[in-house]
């Protein structure tokens, strides 16, 4: 099985249509600056004006998640410490695009894998993801992919593995023993509300300390090691996870072996996804990828 990079968008977006569709359906901001931003797995980004973005699906495959993130971000927002972009104003499709799209608050701040996060902010991460992992009602979003049994996601990790890692390296057999310690771990938690896509790109950051956390299209109800291993992609020094691991434990909840092992195992499944697909086309991913797999078998050393 080979890799592949970045899908193909299936509409192309540009300054001009998104002012169109800003003048037809928000004259008032349709005079604000436009510039482009950013063009990810799933969407693009507009910067609008001082404070806002426009965001907008790039495929078919991503364009319901748009309104997964409508119906529930405003009501996640409003209970959590740090920020995220909850949508303020809705675009519906017209004329050449096919799909809905939102307007969101702009958050300043670099993403995490390019600015680092001060130890003593760690505590930040923790806090925010106690907050978040809270259980979800019925009706929360399905996600085949995310917060799901790592046993689930297998065969697709163990073939990057074997792609990437040697088994005759050190840093190979580390990585494989995470591995199968993630995959022997029970699931002792229940399911709750997760982001799905903690990786340090969608953490923002600003001076030393969490500024945002974006990107929240793969929003599901899952197991949360699946955020929580959003530490080890964070932070590769030890003190720094701890001092976020105990700000999310608490006396009723604390943060046992096997979460450990799964968290774990969810960042070896995110590095190795964006250090197998970033060879392709994104050398930042690639970088990530590495330097996540580097923390994790530092760790296990």
């Amino acid at each position: 099985m080979g890799s592949s990079g970045t899908p193909s968008a299936e509409v192309e977006v540009d300054t001009s249509l998104v002012r169109k569709l800003l003048k037809d359906q928000h004259p008032d901001l349709s005079e604000l600056s436009l510039n482009p931003h950013d063009s990810g797995w799933d969407n693009y980004i507009f910067r609008l004006g001082d404070i806002l973005a426009v965001r907008l699906p790039r495929r078919k495959a991503s364009a319901h998640l748009i309104l997964n993130e409508r119906k529930w971000l405003p009501q996640l927002g409003a209970t959590l410490p740090i920020r995220i972009p909850a949508p303020i104003r809705q675009g519906e499709p017209a004329g050449t695009y096919p799909w809905h799209w939102s307007i969101v608050p702009w958050i300043d701040g670099t993403p995490a894998d390019e600015a680092a996060v001060a130890t003593l902010h760690a505590l930040e991460l923790g806090h925010f993801l106690r907050r978040l992992h809270t259980p979800a009602p019925e009706d929360s979003p399905v996600n085949p992919v995310r917060g799901v049994p790592l046993r689930q996601r297998a065969p697709l990790v163990e073939a990057r593995i074997l792609r990437h890692l040697p088994e005759d390296s050190a840093r190979g057999r580390s990585i494989r023993h995470a591995w199968q310690q993630a995959l022997d771990a029970s699931i002792d938690l229940p399911a709750t509300w997760i982001h799905g896509d903690l990786h340090p790109r969608n953490i923002l950051v600003n001076g030393d300390r969490i500024a945002g956390i974006i990107d929240w299209g793969d929003l599901t109800s899952g197991d949360p090691a699946t955020d929580i291993a959003s530490i080890w992609m964070l932070f590769p020094e030890s003190p720094a996870r701890e001092a976020a691991i105990a700000a999310y434990s608490t006396p009723d909840h604390p943060l046992t072996n096997a979460t450990r092992e799964r968290a774990k195992g969810w960042a070896i499944l995110f590095g190795l996804m964006l250090l197998d697909t970033g060879k392709i086309d994104n050398p930042r991913n690639a970088a990530l990828g590495r330097r996540i797999l580097d923390t994790i078998a530092a760790d296990e050393a």
